[in-house]
């Protein structure tokens, strides 16, 4: 299985989520696209058989810019994909990522997860449970 996880980060809460994700999928076997958003190759991450995407909020609960970039490019393309989404947040109720997963199935895609959020920076305990959510994504 090939699994792409691309992230955007601005204080490394989502960064750290996101190295979470790619320790527990590689630890399952799959094999690992990984990328910020700012540098991910849509065709190559497009090809995977699972997307993680994860962002922090950001102004009035939005995506993350680099992050917003990179899915308004690929959003047109992931109808029938299997797509997870995570990140951080500091304010709010966390309504930038329940809107994703609203842009995510208005696109086509199967969303394979609950959304993955957290406030602030992740714990110990928030990591360990970012690993299970990505590996229990992916099976």
């Amino acid at each position: 299985m090939k699994v792409a996880v691309i992230y955007a980060s601005t204080t490394g809460n989502t960064e750290a989520m996101a190295n979470a994700v790619l320790d527990s999928v590689k630890a399952a076997g799959a094999e690992v696209v990984f990328a910020k958003a700012d540098n991910a190759d849509s065709n190559t991450v497009l090809g995977c058989d699972v997307l993680f995407l994860g962002s922090p909020a950001m102004g009035a609960e939005v995506l993350e810019d680099s992050m917003e970039e990179f899915f308004s490019g690929i959003e047109g393309s992931l109808s029938g994909k299997k797509v997870a989404v995570f990140g951080s947040y500091d304010w709010g109720d966390g309504q930038w990522i329940r809107d994703w997963v609203d842009r995510i199935g208005a696109a086509g895609a199967v969303s394979v997860a609950e959304p993955f959020a957290v406030n602030l920076t992740p714990s110990d305990a928030d990591i360990a449970k970012c690993k299970e959510w990505s590996v229990s994504a992916i099976k």
